[in-house]
């Protein structure tokens, strides 16, 4: 049905009162701060690094500036499609039927960008904490493996629930648990109606709150008497937002904002009961001791295992010695070590972290789903708690842990390759995207600052970047993430005259080409096939569209070989590199040649020395060179491609 205009009216009317009101908020308010300034004018630029550190940052991504722009309008408008998808990926709206989301789509720069837009659908975006609120709803009926521990009757029904749930989410639950931490029983008050506990329930384990309450003939209660028990039991629980959440389900946009409120709200609660609880009890202890830890199954955080983290063996730590613990409801407290005056900081033996942790919110691992239902040794219930070994360090398990526990994924550049190891160890998939996001947007910062010569080329040695791009490569291979094994090649490709003589790189080339098991002639080299796309990608020589093919067959032969001096380097004055740009789409401008970097005297030189006609032809010339290295390396290496 199409509205009239007065109708449209009416309804921005109510709906800007709404925002007012402070009832609504806007999808896109405007924001002036710093962070999200400097986020827009990476989104301009194309530069990843920075958009992803703003975004860590907390900047708001569906905001818009003074200029009623939205980072995602900015990013498709200056063709940035690496921005796009990593905006998309981090929950910014794009939806068709909206204002901005047309704008979007209208501005943006190529088709390829559009498609993309058009991908995401409008629940993609929006809620991107729906699987951990999809996994804590299903803990209400999953039967096997078991993790609840505490039963709720009510009437004839019962509710299998977890302490830990209760107590982060309800404030009258947390008390009473706390007081009590070995309940394993509640019996609910006969005149409040099962049907309105359920929904109580419900909405404390992130379920929606439901159109129809219940009641009527046969369920032995009236609808007046389940609202009436919804909104005491709301009172008792301390879970008011439930009742308001009852009383506006008729609007559908304030329904939906609530729900996502509350699903923040909740991921906050569990953030915060995950710092509280399992990161300030973890246990520090020598690792040849871990065996002699018992902790005891009814413990006041209701922990029913301790996933275990080994420190590196090489790491020097403070000298310590081992104190006996005392113990509260089951936990371990006071200090397991005491710092010594010892001088010797490496006669301290090798350290593990215990973390105590809970099965229900493991179990968004499908290693240890399938390790809780199986008959292994780790599944059985004892008396003291289970300790799981995990091959990683004990950072690396943190954030593990707290990716299950609240969906967040903040690490540092520095070891985002050993959580994407842990996260493919333990098969949790979207930890493991994450970490190849961070690896190849943080990772991309030195992309975008490849020096314009040779000789910088040389002094800003691949071993002085952040990331070592030769383990990215391997570990996108080893962990089969295709993401990683593109920013691989494209970061070779961007910079190929300063890796393309390096031993390193040949033996790159040759696992590539060993990966393919049974390997015929005709077989090409991914790897190299990579390289080469972004090669072209580099140079703008799209042939077939540029109309540059008649001049390349006028140019003379280069040859696939091109000897560089004894040392390795081309002189200072010859040749330069042509750059690159930090973003996807790199091939919709132009190269950014200055002609100070380009010109010596007037004239244009190619990489090889050589003296070129003008720039176009001299970019003709280098993406033959690089390319004539590429052959000569193949050749080298015995290898056909």
């Amino acid at each position: 049905m199409v509205l009239r205009k007065d109708q449209i009216e009416a309804s921005l009317q109510e709906e800007n009162k709404l925002i007012k009101d402070g009832k609504l908020k806007e999808d896109n308010p405007l924001d002036v701060s710093e962070t999200f300034i400097k986020l827009c004018e990476a989104c301009r630029r194309g530069d990843l690094k920075t958009c992803q550190e703003m975004i860590t940052e907390g900047a708001n991504i569906n905001a818009r500036d003074l200029y009623d722009y939205t980072p995602l309008i900015l990013a498709s408008l200056c063709g940035g499609f690496e921005v796009v998808q990593l905006l998309l990926e981090s929950g910014a709206l794009c939806e068709r039927d909206t204002f901005q989301g047309e704008r979007c789509l209208y501005n943006a720069l190529n088709d390829r960008i559009r498609n993309l837009l058009l991908s995401y659908d409008y629940s993609k975006s929006t809620d991107p904490l729906q699987p951990l609120a999809s996994h804590i709803t299903s803990l209400l009926t999953r039967e096997y493996p078991k993790t609840s521990d505490i039963l709720v009757a009510a009437a004839e029904e019962s509710f299998l629930l977890h302490k830990f749930v209760l107590s982060a989410r309800s404030p009258y639950f947390a008390r009473k648990l706390s007081d009590a931490p070995d309940t394993t029983s509640w019996k609910l008050p006969p005149a409040i109606p099962p049907q309105a506990f359920g929904i109580a329930i419900k909405y404390i384990y992130f379920g929606e709150i439901p159109n129809d309450v219940g009641g009527g003939p046969g369920t032995g209660f009236s609808e007046d008497e389940v609202l009436e028990g919804i909104d005491r039991i709301s009172r008792q629980l301390e879970i008011r937002s439930l009742w308001d959440g009852i009383l506006e389900s008729g609007d559908r946009r304030l329904a939906r904002q609530r729900r996502t409120d509350e699903i923040e709200k909740g991921r906050s609660q569990l953030e915060a009961w995950f710092s509280d609880n399992v990161l300030k009890h973890k246990v520090i202890i020598d690792t040849a001791k871990t065996d002699n830890i018992r902790w005891d199954r009814s413990n006041a955080i209701f922990a029913d295992v301790l996933l275990r983290a080994d420190e590196p063996e090489d790491g020097l730590v403070i000298e310590a010695h081992m104190q006996e613990p005392e113990t509260r409801n089951g936990i371990p407290i006071g200090p397991l070590t005491q710092e010594s005056r010892s001088p010797f900081r490496n006669r301290e033996p090798r350290k593990s972290i215990l973390f105590p942790v809970h099965r229900a919110m493991l179990l968004r691992s499908e290693y240890f789903l399938t390790m809780f239902s199986s008959a292994f040794r780790e599944a059985q219930t004892t008396e003291h708690l289970q300790i799981i070994s995990i091959d990683c360090s004990p950072e690396v398990l943190e954030i593990v842990l707290k990716f299950l526990y609240t969906e967040k994924t903040d690490m540092p550049l520095e070891i985002a390759i050993d959580v994407l190891f842990a996260a493919d160890l333990i098969l949790i998939e979207k930890l493991k995207l994450k970490a190849a996001v961070v690896i190849s947007t943080l990772g991309s910062g030195s992309m975008s600052q490849i020096p314009t010569r040779l000789d910088a080329a040389e002094a800003s040695s691949p071993e002085q970047a952040e990331l070592d791009i030769y383990d990215v490569v391997r570990a996108g291979w080893l962990t089969r993430v295709p993401r990683l094994e593109q920013f691989g090649a494209r970061y070779f490709a961007y910079r190929l005259e300063s890796y393309i003589d390096e031993e390193d790189f040949a033996d790159l080339v040759r696992e590539s080409a060993n990966r393919i098991k049974g390997r015929q002639e005709t077989d090409t080299i991914e790897l190299l096939d990579d390289i080469r796309y972004y090669l072209s990608e580099r140079f703008r020589l799209r042939f077939e569209d540029s109309g540059l093919e008649d001049m390349m067959e006028e140019e003379p032969t280069i040859s696939a070989e091109v000897e560089p001096n004894t040392d390795g380097k081309l002189p200072e004055d010859e040749g330069v590199d042509v750059g690159s740009l930090p973003n996807d789409d790199a091939a919709r401008a132009d190269l950014d040649f200055s002609s100070e970097n380009m010109m010596n005297n007037g004239t244009i030189r190619t990489l090889d020395g050589e003296i070129a006609g003008d720039e176009l032809e001299g970019d003709a010339i280098n993406y033959q060179i690089l390319l004539g290295k590429i052959d000569g390396l193949l050749h080298r290496l015995k290898l056909d491609a």
